[in-house]
């Protein structure tokens, strides 16, 4: 099965192009200088630059019970005999290629691991590995029941791969031959270094709090699959693009002899549980907060930084054994946060951002030890501010009553130091009703009256209250209003507009809605939500206690019981609601042609998610939705709009 790169369609393996969309799958462009290239090529053939997809590749050889000091997996997959040149293939099936020469069998020895990269000369194919954690996805096998075909070492990776945005090394294919174990996770290996930051003048003594934290974080999200070891090896330490404490590989915890060495000899195939007690009691004095701490000290040794006092402080008392816990560590962390933050002199012409709240992003159900766990407060501020729109006819109207404004302003102010990045921004959506020439007018008529609103009283959309939101949602709805008493419009002839309405200033966010037409919200830790209530019958009667599936059995269910437009403002109350920004968010502002029948519930994941990485092209992702409306749904106008808001800890307090 072949995965469409541009809508995610799913192809047989021998089409040439996707049966859906038209997108080749033989090649692909060169994102550097837009050449088509072979899918099976390394670099462009035009300007040399690497565009193929490269795996890392970690090759570990069998002990006597199968442990590696790496871990590894299998997956139904097969290769020929370990020891083959650069330019062969890794596997049986000819598709991961060798871009390095591979040891013999021989070579390897017992519980060691060689790593390198390979090229996938098939990336559009759906692994192995991928299309069995799909069907444990679907139901339609028992992930804890029957995990015979994963191999017991491959399973750290897939036990974290819902937590891959906390810095988790992603898994992608795995198998088995004989004694040898093979696993193909993503290519970190020309990441930057966590010790390059810290060797920055520019980094600030906040920006260090921050990654210790990160790593308090990854240190309980690790020690639910015994990886705490992948946290020790300090040259495993990497930042992802938005700087943050990112894993290059997994490494688990091995048994330890009296010297606290890795002892092959204890791996037995059946441990009496004397012998078990013993490695669990030697495990536990190496994985503590001291050994975390120690690899603090070697990592400010190593970027010749100088330690702060009430760093010095910390790492002293863990060294002593002072700080026994990850909740106490975490507390002193929070209030050397707190300490540093209240040395800054705040600057109100930079509008710097207030203090936010850093939580553990473990889910509930792998970590459940991150309830006891202090926050930290750390300021964030805006890194960036991105956007894009489009609509559609579908494929049934013929003619467009949606209609959607988006204006931002962004000021960037670059000093030596430092670049702090002030944004606002303006989104609304609207959603016509009243038949040609009524809801077009009605929907256009309100977004414009908005915009004009806010350009009139406020600059840069700064301070607005509910008070004012409300104001000028009563002055779009005043407008149309209006038109209908004029035109002496009646019943289904007087046009309105469904509104949702997104105000960003900096990491602060005010939203407005009436109607049906919806915004979602997406981020790495809570996943897809909708932040808005549906305006209509049959949320009104689940509002006052009638069961869903009862509510929604009315003939009127999806009767809107707001519009902007039929009615005066004594009948409109729009839904307004605040709330601040504190990790990377990308929301979504959609009519009804695009969320109809759960569409966005059930493919988040391929189309919107991918829209949070850095990288991601939001004018290309916005069309995919488009499209994934009209193949699924397309009985109705389609609407998008996408902002993508990135944050970070503030940098304006320098050590």
């Amino acid at each position: 099965m072949l995965i469409c790169p541009h809508c995610k369609f799913e192809n047989p393996d021998a089409n040439k192009f996707c049966q859906n969309c038209g997108t080749s799958l033989i090649d692909k462009v060169c994102p550097n200088c837009a050449t088509h290239v072979s899918v099976n090529a390394q670099f462009c053939q035009n300007c040399n630059a690497e565009c193929g997809t490269i795996w890392w590749a970690i090759i570990a050889k069998e002990g006597s019970r199968g442990g590696v000091t790496s871990p590894v997996g299998g997956v139904g997959n097969s290769g020929p005999p370990l020891g083959i040149r650069e330019g062969s293939y890794l596997d049986q099936q000819q598709r991961y290629q060798l871009l390095e020469p591979l040891p013999t069998v021989e070579d390897i020895a017992t519980n060691t691991f060689v790593c390198m990269r390979v090229l996938d000369c098939q990336p559009y194919q759906v692994s192995p590995l991928a299309a069995m954690l799909e069907n444990y996805q679907k139901g339609l096998e028992s992930f804890s029941g029957n995990t015979g075909g994963i191999p017991s070492l491959a399973k750290p990776y897939v036990a974290l791969r819902s937590q891959c945005y906390m810095g988790i090394p992603p898994i992608h294919d795995a198998w088995q031959q004989e004694d040898m174990q093979v696993i193909l996770v993503e290519d970190r290996s020309g990441w930057q270094h966590l010790l390059e930051l810290w060797r920055e003048d520019t980094t600030s003594s906040l920006q260090i709090v921050h990654c210790l934290h990160q790593m308090t974080q990854l240190w309980v999200l690790l020690e639910t699959v015994s990886c705490r070891q992948s946290l020790l090896e300090w040259s495993n330490l990497k930042l992802d693009e938005d700087q943050a404490v990112a894993l290059q590989r997994l490494y688990v915890e091995e048994p330890l002899n009296e010297d606290g060495v890795l002892d092959a000899n204890a791996i037995v195939t059946q441990s009496p549980p004397e012998v078990e007690a013993q490695t669990i009691a030697q495990q536990e004095q190496l994985f503590t907060i001291k050994a975390l701490g120690r690899v603090w000290q070697r990592l400010f040794k190593q970027s010749q930084r100088t330690q702060f006092g009430s760093i010095l402080q910390l790492l002293g008392d863990i060294e002593l054994g002072k700080i026994q816990t990850l909740t106490e560590l975490q507390s002193c962390l929070q209030a050397i946060a707190t300490e540093v933050q209240d040395n800054v002199t705040p600057d109100a012409e930079q509008g710097t951002a207030s203090p936010t709240i850093l939580q553990f992003d473990g889910k509930e159900d792998s970590v459940s030890k991150s309830d006891d766990l202090p926050t930290i407060f750390l300021p964030m501020q805006l890194a960036s501010l991105e956007n894009a729109g489009l609509t559609d006819v579908g494929r049934q109207r013929d003619h467009n009553e949606d209609y959607f404004g988006i204006e931002t302003q962004i000021n960037k102010v670059e000093l030596p130091n430092r670049l702090t990045v002030q944004a606002s921004g303006l989104y609304i959506l609207c959603d016509g009703m009243g038949g040609h020439a009524g809801g077009e007018v009605a929907s256009a008529l309100a977004v414009n009256t908005l915009q004009q609103y806010f350009q009139t009283h406020f600059r840069s959309y700064q301070a607005a209250t509910e008070e004012d939101i409300r104001e000028a949602v009563g002055q779009a709805n005043q407008a149309i209003y209006d038109i209908n008493q004029q035109d002496a419009r009646s019943g289904v002839g007087r046009m309105g507009t469904t509104l949702v309405l997104v105000l960003i200033q900096d990491t602060q966010v005010a939203v407005a809605h009436v109607g049906d037409s919806r915004l979602y919200r997406l981020t790495r830790r809570r996943e897809l939500e909708q932040v808005t209530v549906d305006h209509e019958v049959g949320q009104r009667e689940i509002s006052r206690g009638v069961e869903k599936s009862v509510a929604y059995t009315r003939p009127d269910a999806y009767q809107l019981t707001q519009a902007l437009g039929p009615r005066d403002e004594n009948f409109i109350s729009p839904d307004v609601q605040f709330f601040e920004i504190n990790e990377d968010t990308l929301f979504l502002l959609a009519s009804d042609g695009l969320t109809d029948n759960d569409l966005l519930e059930n493919h988040w994941r391929t189309h919107l998610e991918p829209l949070l990485h850095s990288s991601a092209n939001l004018e290309n992702g916005v069309s995919n939705l488009i499209d994934l409306a009209n193949t699924y749904n397309g009985h109705d106008n389609i609407t998008a709009v996408v902002i993508k808001v990135k944050v970070r800890p503030s940098t304006e307090q320098q050590v």
